[in-house]
């Protein structure tokens, strides 16, 4: 199991497989090495002409440490977020499967600690679960030193990655054996281990209490809808925070039936349900003073003689009924109901997670999510994302978007017009959250890395706004 510890020790002296050090153009200044360590490692990286910019990797022989390598790398402006970026760069350069890895970047205090022990740790994640190959499968991960690191640093580190790491083991899990009961049990059994409060809505139960929007998405799959409440309530807490996660366990648009290419990642769907369940249970493990109750939102939106249809009328939790115009936006249909019903215990502001619209990433690319929703909590958010260094921008509502939604034979349709997908999708969510706080993040494409991995960023699930809502939450339990 991959773990993180401190270490005082003489870096240069520890045996382990790598050794990374930060480098910002002169390795002869680096405080943590013996000064003849220093000149040593200066004058075998002169050949390889290392580069101090962010994230930029040279590996050298450990020929003047107890280490088997030296790992440099580019730490830009030696910020939080760009030790972060350079300790995730660095941790896939270490060589195959270690056992020990030091971390020597140079941390200033608790929060730039934790911020190399985050990336380290997230930059080496791996999803082995199904390789046939032994000794792939059996790795559980290094043992990373960190030099000169609180105690502190080193549990928030722990905590902040593991919470990351879940969403991505999550999402990453083939959605044959990662389906809304699936989900309904880890959950579960987290909560049994941590003492979280959970609860889950059998298909019933959802039918009897009126949830027609994820029974709808769902009733197309054999493997029926789950509403799970996952809860973390300390008796001192004086704020509310409700965060509601899309759950679509996998998304083949239904019967408006996405091409075959657009299936291939559609296990990320739930990304924003993973992320949600391991928000609230860093939030316990943190013990940060206020109270967080996730929703997750769980369908498989599936294709059959069951699946709803373009024109069917829904009923959502509350009451309010949706003309189904397209059944590949699907998402907004359970996230209205898990939205109507977390605002009935009145929380102090709700926010909803979720991999919602394509539209979001032709607008804003890959790696920025967008934020929408009230000003002062959308402001909020972005805050956090800053401190964080996770990139959310802020979009707006625009008001003439909301006809487009109207329908002839219902309250209103599932769909909008082409133009501003992502906005007219968060001026549906909108219609469920009443007078209550509201925040809606679209991280559609920054969810999942198609690409080749990049700082501390994985091929595959990302973990995407994990980081971003503790921090949040962190701000709301001091205030």
């Amino acid at each position: 199991m991959t773990s993180l510890n401190a270490t005082s020790d003489i870096v240069s002296t520890i045996d382990a497989d790598a050794l990374i050090l930060g480098f910002d153009g002169d390795v002869t200044s680096h405080a943590l090495l013996p000064e003849d360590v220093r000149t040593a490692i200066a004058t075998t990286a002169t050949a390889l002409e290392p580069k101090a910019k962010l994230g930029a990797v040279t590996v050298l022989p450990g020929l003047d440490v107890a280490a088997k390598r030296v790992v440099l790398v580019g730490i830009g402006d030696g910020s939080e977020g760009h030790l972060r970026e350079a300790a995730g760069a660095a941790s896939r350069a270490v060589g195959t499967r270690p056992e020990t890895v030091i971390l020597a970047l140079p941390t200033t205090d608790d929060a730039t600690a934790a911020a190399v022990g985050e990336g380290a740790i997230l930059g080496s994640y791996t999803f082995n679960e199904y390789k046939s190959d032994e000794k792939l499968a059996s790795y559980e991960g290094a043992t990373w030193l960190l030099a000169g690191a609180s105690d502190p640093a080193i549990e928030r580190a722990r905590i902040v990655a593991a919470a990351v790491a879940g969403t991505r083991d999550l999402v990453n899990t083939p959605p044959l054996d990662m389906f809304p009961a699936a989900v309904a049990e880890v959950a579960q059994s987290y909560g049994e281990q941590l003492g979280v409060n959970v609860t889950t809505w059998e298909p019933q139960q959802l039918a009897d209490e009126g949830f027609g929007g994820i029974l709808a998405v769902g009733m197309g799959s054999s493997r029926l809808p789950r509403l799970v409440k996952v809860e973390w309530a300390p008796e001192t807490a004086t704020s509310h925070v409700a965060l509601v996660g899309k759950g679509i366990t996998f998304d083949t648009g239904g019967i408006s039936l996405k091409p075959p290419k657009g299936m291939e990642t559609m296990k990320s769907d739930m990304s924003g349900a993973a992320a949600v369940l391991h928000i609230v249970l860093a939030a316990a493990q943190l013990k940060l003073n206020v109270k967080v109750t996730g929703w997750l939102c769980l369908a498989e939106n599936m294709p059959s003689g069951t699946a709803q249809r373009p024109s069917d009328v829904i009923r959502i939790y509350g009451g309010k009924t949706v003309e189904v115009m397209n059944t590949d936006a699907e998402g907004r249909l359970v996230m209205a109901d898990g939205l109507a019903r977390a605002i009935e215990e009145n929380p102090d502001a709700v926010l909803d997670i979720a991999t919602l619209t394509g539209a979001q990433g032709v607008a804003l690319g890959t790696r920025t999510s967008a934020v929408m929703g009230d000003e002062a909590i959308r402001s909020e958010v972005v805050a956090a994302a800053d401190a964080a260094d996770e990139a959310f921008w802020p979009m707006p509502l625009p008001a003439h978007l909301r006809d487009s939604l109207d329908s002839k034979v219902a309250d209103m349709q599932n769909i909008g017009e082409p133009a501003g997908g992502m906005l007219s999708a968060g001026l549906f969510l909108q219609e469920f959250v009443g007078d209550t706080p509201w925040a809606h993040l679209d991280i559609a494409r920054p969810a999942f890395n198609e690409g080749a991995p990049w700082g501390h960023n994985p091929a595959g699930s990302t973990g995407a706004s994990v980081r971003t809502m503790l921090r949040f939450l962190e701000t709301r339990a001091q205030g």
